[in-house]
């Protein structure tokens, strides 16, 4: 494989480049007409323009991308994550055109893309499933028999969902009727497909994942989990490894339970495996994503594996370098997603120019952005800006780098989740580990953030009265003390 275009922007498509360019090859850039002069077109051995700034008219446009491959000798295209990454149609696509698709195989894709097809394809595995139905269903009499036999509250879901879209929590039997209604039309707006099914409401859920590797000769290996529990609008911004709460029996129970979904699936390349855990320790499948997820520099971290590496050299056939036994966690890694979103305002989008933009460095800190001081935080995609991830010897130490991280993290000219993580590195349910899925919901209070800053400026000015004054008075005690002045 001598040349891969990332199908992608931002920062996913930087961390590509890098672990290709450190591999010997050659990488293809594509961009938006909003991207023109983004550093990820700039990093690039080639980089070509696929259209206007919508994702549709450009990022989502599978025959123009593939006709670029095709154009320049592409060998393999990488979907990184998000826009075509999980669509099967894609893949096939890529594959028919005789170019290695960097991901799984469309069977893979299709199986995982749908929550009722993935929990078809591993019923017969014994992993753990949420009690509710396996089939889509649309009569809400149906519904309420199901619910009451499985018992309120309820969560009905979109099949094809994923982001929290299709998805409403249904507490007593006089709700569900319209919330189903409201499940359906919302699936069928987002995904064109408005299947939904109805399982039990794990009430206080972590949110833990498994991160998988397969090649093509049959070997397949987790690389242990990540804590994904802290999110807002069921979607995640502050991600751990490992969990501070598993003990070494579940963390093994977990890690073989995804590698029987990944097997069932027939998987090859990085996936990941999602679960729901209670307080009890109990844990149940919740589905599989066929795609690098944007957290998985917490998982490189604790275990010493580049999974962009992994997923190219599956893509050529290679066989696993390391068997299970190989793999150890060792150290702590914690990742903040820096949105450009106001947390005091609802975590709503708040994009703008990057008027001052100044990463920290040093040991144990790592930065994934794909933008610099001047730029444009585009309206058209995805608000993150980067993603902040420190590594230390334990979660403690972690946790205190990311503190002095975010203070040494300098963004001007728009709001970001800086504040907001900051918040949850101080604060007890986090620290001691006792948080799940409500954590936003229980603990976040954004005017402590809007107190903090007013804090802040009444504390600048402050200190500004304060040098004002010594200065005042230094040029009072001048004219008695001139040698002092001189040596200050």
């Amino acid at each position: 494989m001598q040349k891969i275009l990332i199908a992608n922007r931002g920062e996913i498509a930087l961390r590509v480049m890098r672990t290709a360019r450190k591999m010997g090859i050659k990488t293809v850039a594509i961009y938006s007409e909003a991207d023109r002069h983004a550093p990820h077109v700039q990093f690039a051995d080639q980089a070509f323009c696929v259209g206007p700034a919508p994702s549709n008219e450009s990022y989502l446009k599978m025959d123009k991308i593939i006709e670029i491959a095709k154009a320049h000798a592409v060998d393999g295209i990488h979907p990184g994550y998000g826009f075509l990454s999980e669509n099967a149609v894609f893949a096939k696509k890529v594959t028919d055109a005789g170019i290695t698709f960097i991901g799984p195989s469309p069977f893979s894709i299709e199986v995982m893309g749908s929550k009722l097809a993935a929990k078809e394809a591993v019923k017969d595995y014994g992993i753990p499933m949420v009690p509710g139905i396996d089939r889509a269903i649309e009569d809400v009499d149906l519904a309420i028999e199901i619910a009451n036999d499985i018992g309120f509250p309820i969560l009905i879901k979109a099949s094809a969902g994923g982001g929290g879209k299709g998805m409403r929590i249904v507490e007593k039997e006089e709700e569900l009727a319209e919330q189903m209604a409201r499940a359906i039309s919302e699936a069928k707006s987002a995904f064109g497909d408005g299947s939904v099914f109805i399982e039990k409401y794990i009430a206080s859920p972590r949110h833990i994942e498994i991160q998988v590797l397969a090649d093509r000769h049959g070997n397949t290996v987790h690389l242990f989990e990540r804590e994904c529990s802290i999110q807002r609008r069921h979607q995640k911004v502050v991600e751990e490894a490992p969990s501070a709460v598993l003990t070494p029996e579940v963390r093994k129970a977990m890690g073989e339970a995804a590698v029987k979904v990944a097997v069932a699936a027939k998987y090859e390349g990085a996936g990941t495996v999602e679960f729901l855990i209670d307080d009890q320790l109990n844990f149940y499948f919740l589905e599989m994503n066929t795609r690098l997820q944007v957290e998985h520099p917490v998982t490189e971290l604790i275990t010493g594996v580049d999974l962009v590496e992994q997923q190219i050299k599956v893509a050529r056939g290679e066989q696993l370098s390391f068997t299970q036994e190989d793999l150890k966690i060792e150290g702590h890694a914690v990742e903040l997603r820096v949105y450009a979103e106001d947390p005091v305002n609802n975590f709503l989008p708040s994009v703008g120019t990057l008027e001052r933009y100044q990463i920290p460095v040093g040991e144990g800190i790592r930065v994934d952005d794909g933008f610099k001081e001047g730029m444009d935080i585009p309206i058209y995609y995805d608000p993150m800006i980067a993603k902040l991830i420190t590594y230390a010897p334990s979660r403690a130490l972690a946790i205190e780098k990311m503190k002095q991280a975010i203070a040494d993290y300098h963004i001007e000219g728009l709001a970001t989740t800086l504040p907001f993580g900051r918040f949850v590195m101080d604060h007890d349910a986090f620290l001691s580990g006792n948080f799940n899925t409500h954590f936003v919901k229980q603990h976040f209070k954004p005017d402590e953030l809007a107190f903090g800053k007013e804090t802040e400026a009444e504390l600048a000015a402050l200190l500004a009265i304060k040098v004002l004054e010594e200065g005042q008075q230094r040029v009072k005690d001048i004219k008695h003390h001139s040698n002092h002045w001189r040596n200050r």
